[in-house]
């Protein structure tokens, strides 16, 4: 909460970047490997009121300015970090292949980058094992940001998952790509076909989603999720933790979340870690559901026990598990920005306008 300063107190400090976490791989960009239990300031590699975005993922970790240049750092065993080579770098530093080319949003898979850039088209690198570069017939890797062709409409949001991808185009058209979601498809839906974009190594359209016009694409590690103009959210992939707000143990369609469940308000944002979700109303209130051993929802639950997730086409019982049905937190509403981890979750409360864009990042923020 905001407030006036008292007469005595001096003018506020410059804004400044702060990191902290797991850094294994240098993924907090302070130039070492070590952990780090308390927020450190980085390093002036750019002016901290010039940071737009920040994101994260397995191991890596990258920031897009306000000029749209991206910096990156963090694990690069396949090249995830697009500088050409395949050596960890504990530093953020510019991503040169990517120089006059503005940058508007990245996206950290497990181990691969997606980036969209300010005229709509999309770059991926990293590794390509389960098609999730969107480039089926590339190398098993990529050290340098490659153009995905088949992205022909301009895009307007990108996601990454553990393994796989999705993009909004301009015409809310929603494509996915990379099989990370397949192998639990099969597993839970014996028998049935699963749809092409489940299986694809190349962007496929989403079905299930035509008369919808898709404005953001989410992912978590085996699951996805849109968000429409009409302020609909449609949820896809596996529920093993009642992410999707069903009883069905894999969704290979899209379903719409029902509008009941966001006490009948718009959704204006959304987001997701591995295996949770968060979504904003139009109101402001701020509602959370799927796993929650970790604390992630941000409420107490009388009882993680007693519930399974069903077979697709057995009777379901009537009953649902806390975790599974979004529940609002009065202590967030208004929120300006909010950013999931893989198991946590950040908020700001009165963000001014130069604060940056959090997105999710499992290891950095500021």
């Amino acid at each position: 909460m905001e407030r006036a300063p008292c007469a005595s107190e001096s003018a506020p400090a410059a804004a400044a970047l702060f990191a902290w976490g797991a850094n294994s791989y240098g993924q907090l960009g302070l130039g070492h490997k070590e952990d780090v239990l308390l927020p450190q300031q980085l390093n002036d590699f750019c002016k901290p009121t010039c940071v737009r975005r920040i994101t994260g993922g397995g191991g890596h970790s990258a920031i897009v300015t306000d000029g749209g240049g991206l910096f990156v750092c963090g694990l690069n065993k396949d090249g995830q970090l697009g500088l050409g080579h395949t050596e960890d770098v504990p530093y953020f530093t510019p991503c040169k292949s990517l120089l006059g080319c503005p940058i508007q949003q990245v996206a950290c898979g497990w181990d691969f980058t997606i980036i969209l850039t300010e005229n709509g088209q999309v770059l991926s690198c990293g590794s390509n094992s389960f098609g999730q570069l969107g480039v089926p017939h590339g190398p098993r890797r990529c050290v340098v940001p490659q153009a995905i062709e088949l992205l022909r409409e301009k895009v307007v949001c990108i996601a990454a998952g553990l393994r796989h991808a999705l993009a909004a185009t301009v015409s809310g058209i929603v494509f996915q790509w990379g099989t990370g979601l397949a192998s639990s498809g099969r597993r839970l839906c014996p028998g049935q076909t699963l749809p092409l974009f489940l299986t694809a190594k190349e962007p496929s359209r989403v079905t299930g989603l035509e008369n919808s016009k898709a404005v953001c694409v989410l992912a978590g590690s085996d699951h996805s999720a849109a968000l429409t103009d009409a302020g609909e959210v449609y949820v896809w992939g596996n529920n093993k933790h009642g992410q999707l707000v069903t009883q069905a143990a894999f969704l290979p369609m899209p379903q719409k979340i029902e509008a009941h469940c966001f006490q009948n308000e718009n959704v204006t944002a959304i987001w997701s870690g591995w295996t949770h979700l968060v979504a904003q109303t139009e109101t402001g209130k701020v509602f959370t559901w799927g796993r929650a051993d970790y604390g992630q929802l941000g409420r107490k639950l009388k009882s993680h026990e007693g519930w399974k997730l069903e077979k697709q086409n057995s009777s379901l019982p009537c009953s649902r598990p806390q975790n599974s049905i979004p529940s609002s937190l009065h202590c967030l509403t208004g929120a300006t920005e909010i950013s999931c981890g893989s198991e946590h979750n950040l908020a700001i409360i009165g963000r001014s306008s130069e604060a940056p864009l959090l997105e999710r990042t499992d290891h950095l923020s500021c």
